[in-house]
């Protein structure tokens, strides 16, 4: 296990004064492993664990050859190429195959089956006109011309997955999709990773839990809450441990229990470089942490390391700089250490309705919402309100802007990269 002395050493142009939001994703990489214990699991309890292998298709998806549709099922071969030289052809009706059964009896040339859609067209069939598009005439249809090519409105034996094939691969995340395609394997249990333990706290003097009176100078605590839920839409199992008050014999009793029985440990408040409080002193005491200014806005301080086998994780106080250096830097960590393969955060690119100002040397994340314009293009709009401490913006806004390292001012219309909450938050 490297020390952080060793990780710092590894990082080109680490400063922890001054550190750039990509060297601490680059260190906190290098930081994190993956669980190693397995577990199995039924598909209804799936969802939101990550694989822990392979998964193989026992079966081909679809098993066999079948109509994408209702209509009428014939051998394309009848059918001249190119389309537009097809003149008009007239089928006769055979019979009907309905999902769930193979129909028993033969089309000759000159035939057609009538097929509902998901039922096995029978060998030498290959071909199915939508039933809107023909004409009955009788106990025949007539299927205009230049309408169809051989083989459409057909779907292939395994086209989505042949026998044998991975159909989801180790580190993959458990979707609703995902669920449902082990489901169309006839696959009812999975090996999934243990889920990730994280335990939490707030600290300071100054903080009230719900219930408490208030009192002057004191706020309540929303970053348990909204850390809480963080972690809960992320599928770890999150072990609260409420407010610890800035006293030592508290918080190394708090310290010393998370690292006995989470993974990582969170905590928001008394990060800040050049701060003389309990928590920091603790830190040190306790385990291997390195304090960090980060060139971010908001969330500039941060701390990170190791308590016993626990990876720490100390965020800021402001409810806001706590969300963010958690998307930004904590999440994608988390994911790591819960055997997760994809762990940047979703992005996607929209145009800004506004100028906003940015001085190049630090990365911002700004709170803005994404809409979508007449013409289908994406537009940005950043929030009046950019304080550290207005949480109202985080649930007003549908995103984080980010605004780069080197990036300056943005015009009105400017491409950005933005950091989607949906799904996340």
């Amino acid at each position: 296990m490297k020390t952080l002395a060793t990780i710092a050493a590894e990082l080109e142009g680490y400063d922890p004064q001054a550190l750039r939001a990509g060297s601490v994703s680059e260190f906190l990489s290098r930081l994190v492993e993956p669980v190693t214990t397995r577990e199995t699991t039924a598909i209804f309890q799936a969802l939101g664990r990550v694989l822990a292998d392979d998964v193989i298709s026992p079966i081909c998806v679809p098993p066999h050859d079948n109509s994408a549709m209702d209509g009428y099922a014939f051998d394309g071969g009848h059918l001249s190429t190119p389309a537009e030289d097809q003149p008009a052809l007239t089928l006769r009706v055979v019979g009907t195959a309905l999902a769930g059964s193979a129909w028993q009896g033969t089309v000759a040339a000159g035939e057609c089956l009538k097929i509902m859609t998901g039922a096995v067209l029978p060998p030498g069939l290959d071909t199915v006109v939508p039933q809107e598009f023909v004409t009955e005439r009788g106990a025949s249809i007539i299927v205009p011309a230049g309408l169809l090519r051989a083989g459409d409105n057909r779907r292939k034996r395994g086209e989505d997955l042949m026998q044998g094939q991975p159909a989801l691969h180790i580190g993959e995340l458990l979707t609703p999709a995902a669920l449902g395609l082990l489901a169309s394997l006839g696959i009812a249990q999975v090996p999934v990773w243990r889920k990730l333990r994280v335990a939490y706290f707030s600290t300071g003097d100054e903080i009230l839990s719900l219930g408490e009176a208030p009192r002057e100078g004191a706020v309540f605590d929303s970053n348990r809450y909204t850390v809480f839920g963080l972690l809960s839409r992320l599928g770890c199992e999150v072990i609260d441990m409420g407010v610890v008050r800035d006293d030592p014999t508290l918080l190394e009793a708090a310290f010393t229990r998370a690292s006995l029985e989470a993974d990582a440990i969170i905590t928001s408040g008394g990060v800040s470089v050049g701060e003389a409080d309990y928590t920091k002193l603790m830190m040190k005491k306790l385990g291997d942490v390195a304090f960090w200014k980060i060139a971010m806005r908001p969330g500039r301080p941060m701390a990170v390391g190791r308590i016993g086998r626990s990876v720490l994780f100390g965020l800021p106080g402001n409810p806001v700089a706590v969300m963010v250096t958690f998307l930004a830097f904590v999440r994608p960590a988390l994911l790591k250490m819960m055997g997760c393969t994809r762990q940047a955060p979703p992005m996607l690119k929209a145009r800004s309705l506004k100028p906003l100002r940015k001085k190049p040397g630090r990365t911002e994340y700004q709170r803005g919402t994404v809409s979508s314009a007449s013409d289908g293009s994406l537009w940005v709009k950043a929030d009046d309100n950019q304080g550290s401490g207005v949480l109202s913006s985080m649930v007003r806004a549908n995103g984080l802007i980010v605004l780069h390292h080197q990036q300056s001012d943005i015009a009105a219309g400017d491409e950005l990269d933005v950091m989607m909450f949906d799904g996340v938050v």
